[in-house]
């Protein structure tokens, strides 16, 4: 009528290497649901490489006002060009903001997405450009984004990219831009 109590003692545990080298890397490449599915074979989700910027990883695509207060962000692979991920910046800022009129943006967001900013939302859309390839030059309005950004890199958790998904980056930029209002505020 005893039965045989199995403490664990002669299992192999979720830490510890099999037979057959069964751990948590063999587990990894077998497909494990625990380990985010990417292109390049690295843990933190999707990531590129954009030969132009000569940027791997990912891009942050922001709107914000002539303060600089954060409107819209995204946060895709670094393969996308500007160009293609451009249409969802606006359009994110306009389900956000449907009363904006009149939007800035750099030099790379040229081609279609002018005229289709135009017809879809309304937007009078000013591409700003700079004049001298390798000049320093201060350009109208691109600053206020650019302050945004070092304002941004201030938080410790935007300073590399740490995050797994491309959500949770877009909301830790939200939670670093409210804590930089709040501490403005105070």
């Amino acid at each position: 009528m005893a039965r045989r109590r199995n403490m664990g003692a002669d299992r192999q545990g979720p830490g510890r290497a099999g037979a057959q080298g069964e751990g948590p890397k063999r587990r990894a490449q077998r497909g494990d649901r625990r380990f985010a599915d990417c292109q390049d074979g690295a843990k933190r989700g999707r990531r590129g490489y954009d030969a132009g910027k000569k940027i791997k990883g990912r891009k942050r695509h922001i709107a914000v006002d002539t303060e600089g207060n954060l409107l819209a962000v995204i946060v895709h692979s670094a393969g996308i060009q500007n160009r293609a991920a451009a249409p969802a910046v606006l359009m994110r800022l306009f389900c956000t903001f449907d009363t904006i009129t009149k939007v800035s943006v750099d030099g790379g967001y040229t081609g279609q997405m002018i005229g289709w900013a135009k017809d879809m939302f309304g937007y009078d859309v000013e591409v700003v450009k700079r004049n001298g390839p390798h000049k320093f030059q201060v350009l109208p309005k691109r600053w206020i984004v650019e302050r945004t950004f070092a304002w941004l890199n201030w938080s410790r958790r935007l300073s590399k990219d740490y995050e797994l998904r491309h959500t949770s980056a877009e909301t830790m930029i939200h939670i670093a831009f409210a804590h930089l209002l709040l501490r403005r505020c105070t």
